[in-house]
């Protein structure tokens, strides 16, 4: 198999739950060599978090984000492991955290004690509510969602605030995590120098919510709950159908005139009420309650093979097995087999013609690689 394209980075993982350990499973993917941290007898925090488990009573959570690292189980309250995991990072490239901030110093781990040892480190830290007033609040995906306005805008108007259907937040993180690493490497790579990356969950979700926080921060718009619809875009919601909800996603004045000929209501594209985006918006009511009259009439798949015949983005809503089938028939990776194990695993969502992603090892058991690691015997 071809090698990944970050083969022969060393990332040094003291990360748990979900933020830290999707951003190294993603790098773990693209090839770099992710040596995951644990405490002895208990590991990662989601190894408990069951069920769902696999055949071996293995939780499901863990193995979705942990897939391409070895395991090494270290006692960082011990200074026998410390000076371990010391070691681990002098060999290493790339060091993760998500302590509550000040842990990691408390150790003797911080980024101000190693940087002047291993100038060309680049250490990444992950908190929920950064380093200053907020460094005490517990970083829980729930807990940013709420406070951090996702909920507010998550639900039906007149109901409750609502989270996601994911640790949204985390994935987000994760990801910005990774890229901030990929930044560093590459900041690395033409000065010789590693920096530290820090990244919180606030600051994430506030810059993921793009045009909800940019309504607040160039308009002082404070958006609000508006179940499936769009505040900006019309019709972009979900419509009931004779079988189930059917999305519509209708983005501009040609996919709208498109529409209203697949339903067969030509004379909706000259009503003065829809004939722009804007009018549309302003009368979203009208304009649901003629669309809706119409879609009853059919179900769901019907109406999603016609509109996407006619251009217009439109998909029935999908149950996670519905949506793994789905893109299967569209010949998407959804779910792949590691070598040599039983496990399967979500694919990666990275497609690289010359360095491809791998799937060499499948999520490691505590400890599991702690005399390879540190070349000690079995």
């Amino acid at each position: 198999m071809e090698r990944g394209a970050l083969h022969g980075l060393r990332i040094a993982d003291f990360s748990r739950v979900l933020a830290g350990p999707y951003a190294t499973m993603l790098l773990a993917d693209l090839g770099a060599d992710v040596v995951k941290v644990e405490r002895p007898g208990a590991g990662d925090e989601t190894r408990q978090w069951r069920p769902p488990a696999d055949e071996h009573g293995t939780s499901t959570y863990f193995l979705g984000v942990n897939r391409n690292k070895r395991s090494v189980a270290l006692d960082l309250s011990a200074e026998a492991d410390r000076e371990r995991a010391r070691a681990l990072v002098a060999e290493s490239d790339v060091l993760l955290e998500n302590f509550r901030p000040g842990t990691m110093e408390r150790l003797g781990l911080g980024y101000e004690d190693l940087k002047a040892r291993h100038p060309g480190l680049v250490y990444c830290s992950i908190s929920g509510f950064g380093t200053g007033d907020g460094a005490a609040i517990p970083g829980y995906d729930l807990l940013v969602q709420a406070v951090g306005g996702l909920m507010s805008v998550t639900g039906e108007p007149a109901g409750e605030p609502m989270k996601a259907g994911v640790a949204l937040v985390d994935v987000i993180t994760g990801l910005h995590a990774a890229l901030g690493i990929m930044a560093a490497l590459r900041h690395r790579d033409t000065t010789g120098r590693g920096q530290r990356v820090e990244v919180n969950l606030l600051s994430s979700l506030l810059s993921a919510m793009v045009n909800q926080s940019s309504a607040y921060a160039v308009a002082g718009v404070v958006p609000r709950r508006m179940g499936n619809a769009h505040p900006s875009i019309a019709p972009y919601e979900t419509f009931p159908t004779a079988d189930r909800p059917l999305a519509l996603a209708v983005g501009n004045d040609a996919q709208f005139v498109a529409l209203t000929r697949v339903l067969d209501r030509p004379e909706l594209a000259d009503d003065v009420r829809f004939r722009t985006n804007p009018e549309r918006v302003a009368h979203r009511a009208e304009l649901r309650e003629a669309l809706g009259e119409r879609l009853r009439t059919a179900g769901a798949d019907h109406w999603s093979a016609a509109l996407l015949a006619a251009g217009v983005p439109a998909g029935p809503v999908n149950s996670l097995d519905e949506a793994f089938a789905f893109a299967d028939r569209l010949g998407l990776p959804g779910i792949v087999a590691v070598p040599g194990s039983e496990a399967r695993q979500v694919a990666s969502p990275f497609a690289l013609s010359e360095s491809p992603t791998g799937y060499l090892l499948p999520p490691p058991a505590l400890g599991e690689h702690t005399a390879e690691v540190f070349g000690e015997p079995e």
